[in-house]
C-alpha cells in the first residue's frame, strides 16, 4: 500500500515542491483514514523527504552544468581569468616602473 501512495505522489506531486509540512499534512491525511499505521506514515515522511531532496540537489546540479555550459559558449572571462590578468599588469606595470628609474 505504501509503494503505491508513494508513486501516486511522486507522479501526482512534483518531488521538488514537496516540502515537510506538506508531506506530513499528506501522511496524517491517510492515517486518519486508516490507509497508513502510524509507523507506515512515518516512514513515509522519511522517504518522501529524502526523495524531495535527492530531486533538488539533482535539479541544482543539472542547472549548475548548463549554465556553466552556456558561459563557455558565450567564452566569456571568468574570474580566475581576471585575477590573473590583473596579476599580470601589475607585473608589467612594476617592470616598466623599474626600467624608468634606470
Amino acid at each position: 500500500m505504501i509503494d503505491l501512495i508513494k508513486k501516486a505522489m511522486f507522479t501526482g506531486i512534483g518531488m521538488l515542491s514537496l516540502s515537510k509540512d506538506k508531506v506530513e499534512e499528506i501522511a496524517r491525511d491517510f492515517m486518519d483514514k486508516g490507509k497508513l499505521s502510524e509507523k507506515e506514515g512515518e516512514r513515509l515522511v522519511d522517504d518522501l523527504l529524502k526523495k524531495s531532496e535527492e530531486s533538488r540537489q539533482e535539479l541544482t546540479k543539472q542547472i549548475e552544468e548548463q549554465v556553466q555550459a552556456l558561459l563557455e559558449k558565450m567564452d566569456l572571462a571568468s574570474k580566475k581569468d581576471l585575477a590573473a590578468i590583473r596579476t599580470e599588469l601589475d607585473d608589467i606595470k612594476n617592470k616598466l616602473g623599474t626600467m624608468e628609474k634606470k
